[in-house]
């Protein structure tokens, strides 16, 4: 089976399953360097329901630092779907992942718990206001019928590995990486 599926395919094998009875579990990210924290994360998703589904932000909409994502997302979707407890991914389209959460349905949405520390840096524009990026996720999520669900499993960042490593590569590895990248 092929795990990676476009975004409307996949909403409609979201809609058999559900039709069959299956809980369709939803997490999302960015998921630039899969580490044991995103697994663990996914495996404790999984728990919730019987189908994990995994998206993914799209390169043009990560906001993480210069250069980045580090991997695009093609190999991000690749390394998600390699993984034994996810059943299906597919690439966003949007910023976030409120208009996928509307049109996949899934009965639960999944975070990690280190997203509440980020409520006031990860914010999203709502009309005239900006609001953390969660709440609208779990308006969406609750739009559908789903709950949200956060995950309390070992957490590290992304982010913070890539940026610790950057620090202590020399600069000739740097502008290796940079001009590997552009190949």
């Amino acid at each position: 089976m092929e795990k990676i599926k476009e975004l409307e395919i996949l909403a409609g094998i979201v809609d058999d399953l559900k039709r069959q009875g299956k809980k369709v579990v939803q997490c999302h990210g960015c998921f630039d360097i899969v580490h044991f924290g995103h697994i663990q994360h996914f495996i404790e998703a999984k728990k919730e329901g019987d189908i994990l589904i995994v998206t993914v932000t799209p390169d043009r909409f990560v906001k993480k630092g210069p250069d980045r994502p580090l991997f695009k997302e093609d190999v991000r979707l690749q390394v998600i779907a390699a993984l034994d407890s996810v059943d299906y991914v597919a690439l966003n389209r949007w910023e976030t992942a409120v208009e996928t959460i509307k049109m996949l349905k899934p009965n639960i949405y999944v975070k990690g718990r280190e997203v509440l520390d980020n409520l006031n840096v990860d914010v999203i524009r709502n009309g005239d206001m900006q609001v953390s990026n969660l709440s609208s996720e779990e308006e969406a999520v609750k739009s559908v019928g789903g709950r949200l669900h956060l995950t309390d499993v070992i957490s590290f960042s992304s982010s913070k590995i890539i940026n610790e490593l950057s620090t202590i590569l020399p600069d000739e590895t740097k502008i290796f990486i940079k001009d590997y990248k552009k190949e």
